[in-house]
């Protein structure tokens, strides 16, 4: 499982991802899009949008803290 969080330190929405895989027990790599321009263009060449998080799970784009999406996205 490949799991990618855009993310920065001020959002909500990045904690509830953050936490909410955490306590799955997936790891993820997170990246702070407010510090890293590379990542944010990468990001925005993903999602197609500006707004955090994106979350990307072996390629699928999910946006926002979708719950839903994100465990479809895990096999759950």
């Amino acid at each position: 499982m490949n799991i990618t969080i855009y993310s920065t330190p001020t959002c909500t929405y990045c904690k509830m991802v953050k936490s909410y895989l955490q306590q799955k027990n997936m790891a993820f790599t997170d990246f702070d899009v407010s510090k890293d321009q590379t990542k944010a263009q990468e990001m925005v060449q993903k999602s197609g949008q500006m707004g955090v998080p994106v979350v990307d799970i072996n390629g699928k784009i999910i946006i926002g803290f979708n719950k839903p999406e994100i465990d479809k996205a895990l096999g759950l």
